[in-house]
């Protein structure tokens, strides 16, 4: 058997924030002049670029879509995945909490795919395939598991196929813990529940949760109350299957929807993000079998609805 040469790699790498310098010509939105500016990259990941920070109008950050950019004006984009440009940063896209010669475990920022659908997708697959180039690294991420773009959090990726069928051939004895914390609208009534439905995937895109079965997939989810004010609940949640969309589904068919998650009920308007984040994930190495085990703090944007500290984790470990 192939022993893992257990090599935490050390710090991770950073590098200085390199931006590409653009004089505007015309007036137009800024989202507009990033995509005229960047031949060929999609909406979807200038919005991205936008969101995280990357982009500086006379010197000073703006994310706004919809700020007007006047003629003369200097605005500075971040230098995106798609070019060959080395000295990337990697930080507004994913944080690289631990990595060995098998497997890379990462903090997912919003707007990022799990994997690449389509041409010019933002996903973490390519982001890590350019991490490892910089890092003269001889691998690329295989797909292990996967997190819907909106939602942030921890996920892995394996360094080769042999580590990625060792992590996939029986998910349930590789996952020690997988937990999620959100935001929900309403106060729960009750302290602790559980959801179980069939989710079928339907051609609008959206999953479709009944009672008895649909043609779909069993789910079942678990849920547990940490704090409730202001209309919002903060709830920790706990997944027995890994269904597409199936926190979003099982809130909703509950009617405590995901703030911020319109496509599935989402009421409340004024929600910067949806508020999902996959804070806790445990599993064993795949050469080693050495129990790995990792935490994020809640992300402060949740926790500033109740009276808590995001580091404080609301009692989630009880």
């Amino acid at each position: 058997m192939r022993h893992s040469k257990n090599r935490a790699l050390g710090g991770v790498r950073r590098v200085d924030t390199k931006y590409t310098q653009f004089v505007a010509k015309e007036e137009m939105f800024l989202l507009d002049f990033i995509m005229k500016s960047l031949a060929g990259v999609s909406k979807t990941k200038a919005k991205s670029i936008l969101s995280y920070g990357g982009v500086l109008v006379e010197k000073e950050p703006v994310t706004k879509y919809n700020f007007l950019v006047k003629p003369v004006m200097i605005v500075e984009i971040i230098k995106h995945p798609g070019g060959n440009q080395r000295g990337f940063d990697y930080t507004p896209f994913f944080d690289i909490v631990y990595e060995d010669a098998d497997v890379i475990v990462v903090n997912k920022a919003e707007e990022v795919l799990s994997m690449g659908v389509g041409h010019n997708s933002l996903n973490m697959k390519d982001l890590l395939d350019r991490y490892f180039v910089d890092s003269r690294q001889n691998c690329t991420a295989h797909v292990v598991h996967r997190l819907d773009a909106r939602t942030t959090g921890l996920m892995m990726y394996a360094k080769s196929i042999e580590a990625q069928q060792l992590l996939t051939a029986d998910w349930q004895k590789t996952i020690i813990d997988r937990r999620y914390v959100a935001v929900v609208e309403g106060e729960m009534d009750q302290n602790q529940g559980s959801v179980k439905s069939w989710l079928k995937d339907t051609d609008r895109f959206k999953i479709i949760s009944s009672r008895t079965d649909n043609g779909g997939k069993w789910a079942w989810t678990d849920w547990r109350l940490l704090e409730k004010a202001n209309g919002l609940s903060l709830i920790e949640l706990h997944l027995h299957t890994g269904r597409k969309n199936q926190i979003r589904a099982h809130m909703s068919v509950i009617h405590h929807p995901i703030l911020g998650d319109y496509k599935y009920g989402a009421k409340i308007e004024e929600a910067k993000r949806m508020c999902l984040h996959a804070y806790k994930l445990a599993f064993y190495q795949p050469y080693t079998h050495e129990p790995l085990h990792f935490e994020t703090p809640f992300p402060a944007y949740f926790t500033q609805f109740f009276n808590v500290d995001s580091r404080t984790k609301c009692n989630a470990e009880g």
